[in-house]
């Protein structure tokens, strides 16, 4: 009896579907990698901090899970997702953001033998995160890199601050820390000086995080290169510009738009995964112009932008899965790179955010283009467009989207209201 019943079971674990949790179920980027792998038969747990998150309300998420904010407390965060992996009998972990990275990249050896992290080995992630470490590699390739020089106080800012034309952009060496009582330190936006005062303002602002960055400001559009690798070897690419961001100084991407992959980035892109010997997602972000072309960062988790990719046909989320559950493809097959160019796809949220800051008219440094007023009513009429693409709303998945823009309607009211 108790051997027919082993049996069964044995039976019956090789019939069920193969589980993966995926975090900050709040994000598009999560929503659709949840629905991908749910397309392709995956069993899909919807995780995050947020009781009300987006992901928790797609058709596609089997089952959810609230897990301790990473952000406060690292430890119970890890914790918890390592007791739904054992309960759940989960497959593959992939989290989202940098705040989910750093705790589960912290614990890797405790899920060892339980399921696989969709995580960089720890030297790979350590040079990704550290951006003096990045640009020091990104030189060594022969990649172009922005002067740049690392500066602890505000002395030391204002010697280098002579060897820089102004313009000055101003960043933390690195975006997020996992300090000593488990919680995660997070540095803020990037800053921008064109004179002394604004310097020293900026320095002060950023040297409690640690070095910061001073770095020559580079025009140009915004470029990602975004890869899918195995210990270095490119697997998978796609390629968008930047449209919109948010902030319009420079942050978030709200609208872009699938290009064809330019050859040179690309080389230096694959340079760099492969000095990495990276193995999973990547973005490597690079600001063009006329003149020159620069490496800006290497964004080494699951990008913001991943629904453009899914929706232009480069489907990473079901190729990231294969890869940990299969194993690479042979030797002779060749880089993965046809997907549909010229599709547009917009967090809407962001969108319209970016709409009414473009629509105020308020400009914070006059030597960033400003997108004109007008602009803000042709993008507002572009999102009518039957063409356009959404992170979030799905014909066949609605009710994510319309709570996101549910939502961003009340956040704008708030704005609104707080301005008056």
């Amino acid at each position: 009896m108790i051997q027919s019943e082993v049996l069964a079971a044995q039976v019956i674990d090789k019939e069920k579907k193969p589980t993966v949790l995926v975090t900050d179920a709040n994000r598009g980027s999560a929503i659709a990698i949840i629905r991908s792998l749910s397309r392709q038969d995956w069993r899909t747990i919807a995780a995050d901090s947020k009781d009300g998150s987006l992901g928790f309300h797609s058709r596609y998420a089997a089952r959810t899970l609230v897990y301790p904010s990473p952000t406060h407390d690292a430890m119970s965060f890890a914790n918890s997702i390592l007791e739904v992996v054992i309960k759940e009998r989960v497959d593959l972990v992939i989290p989202t953001t940098d705040d989910a990275i750093l705790p589960l990249a912290l614990a890797r050896k405790r899920f060892e033998g339980l399921c696989k992290l969709a995580i960089p080995d720890e030297e790979a992630l350590r040079l990704v995160t550290d951006k003096h470490e990045t640009l020091a590699l990104a030189r060594e390739l022969g990649v172009p890199t922005p002067p740049t020089y690392v500066a602890t106080t505000v002395e030391e800012a204002r010697d280098v601050a002579h060897l820089l034309p102004w313009p000055m952009v101003l960043k933390a060496q690195r975006s997020r820390s996992l300090t000593s009582d488990g919680e995660i330190l997070k540095t803020g936006p990037v800053g921008y000086a064109n004179n002394v005062k604004e310097l020293i303002e900026e320095i002060q602002r950023l040297q409690q995080f640690g070095p910061v960055l001073v770095q020559k400001y580079c025009e140009g559009s915004g470029l990602g290169v975004e890869l899918l690798a195995h210990e270095g070897r490119t697997l998978a690419a796609f390629q968008h510009r930047r449209l919109a961001e948010i902030p319009i100084t420079g942050g978030a991407s709200a609208l872009r738009e699938s290009v064809p992959l330019n050859p040179e980035l690309y080389e230096y892109s694959r340079r760099l995964v492969e000095a990495l010997r990276w193995t999973g997602l990547l973005m490597v972000e690079f600001k063009v112009s006329k003149h020159e072309t620069t490496l800006m960062e290497i964004n080494g988790r699951v990008w913001g932008s991943l629904p453009l990719a899914v929706h232009s046909g480069m489907d990473f989320p079901a190729r990231l899965a294969e890869l940990y559950r299969q194993g690479p493809p042979p030797p002779e097959t060749p880089l993965a790179r046809e997907y549909a160019v010229g599709v547009r796809a917009c967090n809407l949220e962001l969108m319209l955010l970016w709409i009414a800051q473009v629509a105020s008219g308020r400009r914070r440094y006059e030597f960033i283009p400003q997108p004109q007023r007008r602009e803000a009513f042709r993008a507002l009429l572009g999102l009518f467009d039957p063409r356009q693409k959404y992170d979030l709303q799905a014909f066949r998945d609605p009710v994510p989207g319309f709570l996101q823009f549910f939502r961003a309607i009340q956040k704008l009211g708030r704005k609104a209201q707080a301005s008056v």
